[in-house]
């Protein structure tokens, strides 16, 4: 890792633990800080503030005191799910302290060459294809995959080299807290509306997004979805080369679909039916890989053997299982109505009983409607469900059931299904009125699916 000598003898607050924080602080300490941690878990339930005590570091959990800011920190490494509302957050920046992200502490030290990826939906996935592009047949250095995708990327910072590539998923909430990050390429999937309730507006999340590549020069690339004219139209303002890619456009500068086919600046890489998961957002987010890996100079035999094999991501379409003719998919990640969108749009031509509900945002599901024209029966759960009967009942659907949670939800839609269906978790929502993430939403619909003995069953 570079030697990074700003937080030498410098006093540093890292604000909440979770996996970030508690890794923030530890390469903090290593960078020579004098590190305070102030998390909001009590101590007694809090096993990471305990092991940074137990190694030394000073921990105040339990509250956020905002007179702690007295005591002159230079730095500020704040937790991106801390809103910027937050009021301790708020006095740092009153008094001027630079407030990072734990993805900035890692682009400090960052030898590798780092390919960043942001959007609103499809990240995952597409730093997930990437990753496994790079790594594939390769001959020299190492791909990792860091960031949001739930690997720390203060972690892999400290062991990549100059000869490795770094694919990192980034959130709008870790760009809010960049300063110096620079990706050799920058990847923007897709923008629409989402986290107005951290940012505010959506100028704000957008603006977050675009700070991917704030940074870039003219050695660099941006990689972004043609089919948006919005992007396109900021794309204009990057001092990166833009590469476009494009499902309904032919573009000689990116990549895009013709006659079937993939295609990078001319050249036919794949068919699109080869891609291994369904669903035309997976072929935007192919495109983009592609665009990536023909940067990285990657062969179209590799393309094509990753991705015709490529399974998915868990929770994000991902293929549970098959019952006496009933195909099951977690779609967990679908916390927003785009994305619940683009589940049903992966299936067009087969009867599904959607599950879905969840946290009530304030928002109504109607969007939702015209996407619904396949669903034959909708189970829903959570807060929202009694708002997302109200749409089911909009689109014509006959079948609605009100249950409890993702679990009742999984023999409820079984029980109105047939041979032929798709029974799709896809809950356009958010899940913390019930479970602590998607990822465990989703674990507890694979375990119910998993579960079913069609014995037991119509």
């Amino acid at each position: 890792m570079k030697q990074e000598t700003r937080y030498q003898n410098k006093k540093v607050l890292v604000v909440g633990l979770a996996l970030s924080g508690f890794h923030a602080a530890r390469l903090l300490e290593q960078l020579g800080a004098f590190v305070t941690v102030n998390d909001a878990k009590e101590l007694a339930n809090n096993p990471d503030a305990q092991d940074l005590i137990a190694s030394g570091i000073r921990v105040i959990a339990g509250h956020h005191p905002i007179e702690l800011l007295d005591e002159s920190f230079a730095y500020v490494i704040k937790n991106p799910g801390i809103p910027y509302s937050n009021p301790m957050v708020q006095r740092a920046m009153e008094l001027e302290i630079p407030i990072y992200t734990e993805v900035e502490l890692a682009a400090q030290i960052m030898e590798a060459s780092l390919i960043g990826v942001t959007g609103t939906n499809g990240k995952t996935t597409t730093t997930t294809m990437i990753h496994e592009l790079l790594a594939a047949n390769r001959t020299q250095g190492i791909a990792y995959k860091a960031g949001n995708i739930g690997i720390p990327a203060s972690v892999i910072a400290q062991e990549a080299t100059g000869e490795d590539d770094v694919v990192m998923e980034l959130s709008s909430f870790q760009l809010m807290g960049i300063e110096t990050m620079r990706p050799h390429i920058a990847v923007i999937t897709n923008i629409s509306e989402a986290h107005l309730d951290y940012h505010g507006t959506r100028d704000e999340y957008v603006a977050a997004k675009w700070r991917l590549t704030e940074n870039q020069t003219a050695e660099d690339y941006l990689i972004a979805n043609a089919d948006q004219p919005e992007i396109v139209e900021r794309a204009q303002q990057t001092a990166a080369t833009f590469v476009p890619f494009s499902r309904t456009q032919e573009l000689l500068t990116g990549a895009y679909v013709k006659d079937g086919m993939l295609y990078f600046r001319g050249e036919a890489v794949m068919s699109v039916d080869e891609i291994g998961v369904p669903g035309a957002h997976n072929v935007e987010n192919a495109l983009a890989a592609i665009a990536v890996a023909k940067l990285k100079g990657v062969s179209n035999e590799t393309i094509q053997q990753v991705l015709s094999t490529f399974g998915g991501v868990k929770h994000r379409l991902q293929y549970v299982r098959e019952v006496e003719g009933r195909k099951f998919y977690n779609d967990s990640k679908s916390t927003n109505i785009l994305a619940a969108k683009t589940a049903l749009a992966s299936f067009p031509h087969q009867p599904i009983v959607l599950l879905a509900g969840g946290l009530d945002r304030g928002n109504d599901f109607l969007p939702l409607v015209p996407s619904l024209t396949n669903v034959k029966a909708m189970v829903v759960f959570g807060e929202t469900k009694v708002k997302l009967s109200e749409a089911a009942a909009e689109a014509g659907i006959q079948t609605i059931i009100q249950t409890d949670n993702v679990v009742t939800a999984v023999a409820e839609s079984y029980a109105v299904s047939e041979p032929g269906d798709v029974i799709l978790l896809s809950p356009a929502c958010a899940s913390w009125d019930q479970y602590t993430n998607f990822e465990i939403r989703g674990d507890y619909y694979v375990e119910a699916v998993e579960a079913l003995q069609p014995s037991e069953t119509k």
